[in-house]
């Protein structure tokens, strides 16, 4: 806060609710040999305008999407932020939002939290959701360990190798301790490997190179073999592909972030995290439900929350503690102001400006394929010039540039960007031969 509106009075009253005669009283628990016996080494003292017009000049050294155009993606996306959200999660009611323990006060906060389950799972296709998980990655780390436990003979889980890469690490951290082992492997090699011992089989939709796979076939396959189905989904591409339930889906999980969160340097994000009824009670974190009070009134509860604080750990489904009720809430307000009709056309959007900026590259001859498979918003080409100077050279004119993978450049376009912005972009990659 830049201002904090308390008088010497209010001090003194909250000293004498304390039992204080002073602010160093307070500090009378920290032994004297540790306390610091000189001022804190600090500048001049500057006037409120000198002090914000400062930290300005630290925060313009910043480069951010406010002044790049940015077309970097590979998890976490520049979208458009409607400015409402903002103003709704700045209250204080929302704003401190945690666990409501105490249902018969917390009624506002259990049915946001129920109103963001019941949007994910019409985002979907599932029959329940859980409020939440702390990252995608995590939620597909959970989905695994559920699915291993899920059969008395079957244990092992496969992940198909397209999925991001920091996920599969989150997988293999989690598994490796679990004694469950973990394969990573093509689609191909997949569709042609023996599942028998096969708990449960992962695939990104779409994959972290942009493709997005023929699930249809994949889901059968899994399905016909006996194990459960696990699709890491991006929520925005969600509005316009085939729903994870059409094709078998037996978890949906991803990462939140592209529904109103910025990208804020890596989070705080959200992790969805959604099931059919036959895993609801191995969920982690906890359900909200909706049910009646004495007087026939409607009321919120925690319905299901099967974690290490309500149950002895050694029998806890999950250690997840904290949902990510802010960001849960950010989301809920991010799909109910665009709407059905809404969010379809920010997805429409994204798919019109990728695939525009994809031909245009290609246009230029300095970009090659690396794939002939469909793609939502991101996609991957092979440059003909090393990358990483490509990057530097379109960062010194105005653009966050794609990620360099083992597969090529990985391009990210969302609805954000304007046509203008996107002719510049490919005409300076075009020009670039360094």
């Amino acid at each position: 806060m830049r201002y904090i509106p308390v008088t010497d009075r209010d001090r003194q009253e909250m000293l004498k609710r304390c039992k204080a005669d002073s602010v160093e009283h307070l500090f009378s628990c920290i032994p004297e040999q540790v306390r610091l016996k000189r001022p804190l080494n600090l500048p001049p003292a500057k006037s409120e305008m000198e002090l914000i017009k400062y930290m300005q000049s630290l925060a313009a050294q910043n480069s951010n999407t406010g002044n790049y155009a940015c077309f970097l993606g590979a998890g976490a996306y520049d979208h458009y932020i409607p400015s409402v959200i903002s103003h709704l999660i700045s209250r204080q009611e929302f704003l401190t939002a945690y666990t409501p323990y105490q249902p018969e006060i917390s009624q506002g906060t259990l049915t946001a939290i129920f109103e963001y389950q019941t949007m994910i799972c019409e985002l979907t296709g599932m029959d329940v959701a859980n409020a939440s998980m702390y990252d995608g990655a995590s939620a597909l780390a959970e989905a695994c360990a559920i699915s291993s436990g899920a059969f008395r003979k079957r244990s092992d889980i496969i992940i198909v190798e397209d999925m991001h890469p920091e996920y599969r690490e989150t997988v293999e951290t989690y598994l490796k301790f679990r004694d469950i082992k973990y394969t990573s492997m093509t689609v191909k090699q997949l569709l042609e490997a023996d599942l028998t011992n096969v708990a449960g089989v992962c695939v990104q939709y779409p994959s972290f190179y942009g493709d997005i796979y023929d699930m249809q076939v994949i889901g059968d396959y899994v399905k016909q073999n006996g194990s459960l189905f696990i699709v890491c989904a991006n929520p925005v591409a969600l509005a316009l592909l085939k729903s994870p339930k059409d094709f078998g889906a037996d978890f949906v999980v991803g990462e939140g972030q592209p529904l109103g969160m910025p990208m804020g340097f890596g989070g705080p994000y959200l992790g969805f995290f959604a099931c059919v009824k036959e895993h609801m009670r191995k969920m982690p974190g906890r359900i909200v439900g909706k049910t009646t009070d004495v007087d026939g009134k409607t009321a919120y509860v925690l319905t299901l929350q099967a974690r290490e604080q309500h149950i002895r750990r050694e029998k806890a489904t999950s250690n997840i503690c904290s949902n990510q009720a802010l960001c849960a809430l950010t989301a809920t307000i991010y799909l109910s102001v665009t709407g059905k009709k809404g969010f379809k056309q920010v997805a429409q959007r994204c798919v019109d400006n990728a695939h525009y900026v994809y031909e245009g590259l290609l246009k230029t001859g300095k970009f090659e394929k690396t794939s002939d498979m469909p793609f939502f918003h991101e996609f991957t080409v092979k440059p003909k010039v090393n990358i990483a100077a490509l990057n530097r050279y379109l960062y010194g004119h105005g653009f966050i540039g794609g990620l360099e993978t083992d597969r090529g450049w990985l391009i990210a376009v969302t609805e954000k960007r304007t046509k203008e912005e996107m002719d510049e972009f490919i005409r300076r990659a075009g020009e670039f031969n360094g």
